[in-house]
């Protein structure tokens, strides 16, 4: 469940407050010290804990294996050492051009704004990732620019690091705008897992800055467990006549009680029903159908809006068209009544004047 206590604060003061210590995150989740500690303090020293406290208040109470925790929780068996294992997994070292920017794709070019994130994962594949020499500096925009405006096949920027929503609104603003004077730049994606594990971060602040963006922006969220989720809503547009659409907000999960009442006959003791198969089996395979065809439901009156949109559209470009034309026509039709006006005048005053002189 959620620690509404922690949601209070704002998403800075979440950000400057996480857990580090081993020994603090043990104790308040009540496991043993003896069998987890000296382990993730060893780890700890290589790669250090770091998670925020409404994290760990999805975490189950006295569960070493809560897999939430496990995510987070360092563990001596991070200090073996295998043959097979590498520092650079996916082979950036080589796509790294200049201090921040990773060019692997033809179409895409990646930017590592920050090597900070707001939650340590144990099995992070950039915790070897020499940050400290690849973070941009305000200098080198110009540089980067430049890369760019020499790949006109760039049209795609992925923020990256660490976590691009660790950092500021107003740094985040700063470098929007730089991309968006690129016009090659058609999308723009944001890979973060802040918005799981401090939800606070996406305020008004930041989503005024994504919606009025030129770019195409997708925000890509980093999510490993159903446990890490709280609520699942959807928002998608409705169709209401052919003039009007709104913008609906539906909760797909958890379901509701309230949502699906089924009469039950009062002379029959529940705890006396027997299911079969179990409450649990059914869910199991209702929920999956429910969601997929509430998804796909919305999708089809979201296209069905967008259709309605563009056939409102063009009705109106053909309408201002066919006006135009009008009068365009009337307006060339006046030139050319003008002009032939002008030249038989011009012929009977010529053949006036040849009169005259004969």
């Amino acid at each position: 469940m959620i620690n509404y206590l922690h949601q209070e604060k704002n998403w800075q003061s979440q950000l400057s407050d996480l857990i580090t210590d081993p020994l603090e995150l043990l104790n308040l989740l009540e496991l043993s010290t003896k069998q987890l500690l000296s382990g993730a303090i060893l780890a700890s020293e290589q790669f250090k804990l770091r998670v925020p406290r409404a994290f760990v208040g999805k975490m189950r109470i006295g569960d070493p294996f809560d897999p939430l925790l496990l995510q987070v929780l360092p563990h001596h068996l991070e200090l073996e050492e295998h043959p097979e294992f590498v520092t650079d997994p996916l082979g950036e070292e080589a796509a790294n051009q200049m201090a921040g920017v990773l060019h692997k794709y033809q179409s895409r070019f990646l930017l590592t704004l920050t090597g900070a994130c707001a939650i340590h994962c144990r099995y992070c594949f950039r915790r070897h990732f020499p940050y400290q020499e690849n973070l941009p500096k305000n200098d080198d925009w110009l540089n980067i620019k430049q890369y760019i405006e020499d790949n006109p096949a760039i049209n795609e920027i992925i923020l990256s690091g660490g976590d691009p929503l660790t950092l500021s609104n107003r740094k985040i603003a700063l470098w929007i705008e730089r991309l968006e004077s690129l016009p090659q730049l058609k999308i723009l994606r944001i890979h973060s897992r802040v918005p799981v594990v401090i939800p606070n971060r996406i305020d008004e602040e930041l989503i005024s800055i994504l919606k009025n963006s030129r770019l195409r922006i997708i925000l890509v969220i980093h999510s490993n467990h159903a446990n890490e989720l709280d609520e699942l809503y959807i928002i998608y547009t409705t169709m209401v006549n052919a003039m009007q659409e709104e913008a609906q907000v539906a909760q797909l999960l958890p379901l509701k009680k309230t949502d699906f009442k089924i009469p039950v006959p009062i002379d029959i003791p529940l705890e006396g029903l027997a299911l079969k198969p179990s409450a649990e089996e059914v869910m199991d395979h209702i929920v999956p159908n429910y969601v997929v065809g509430f998804v796909y439901g919305a999708l089809v009156e979201a296209f069905s809006c967008e259709q309605n949109a563009r056939m409102t559209a063009m009705s109106g470009a053909t309408t201002s068209a066919s006006e135009m034309i009008k009068e365009l026509s009337l307006q060339y039709n006046r030139a050319r009544q003008a002009a032939i006006t002008q030249e038989i005048t011009e012929i009977v005053s010529g053949a006036n004047a040849q009169k005259d002189e004969s």
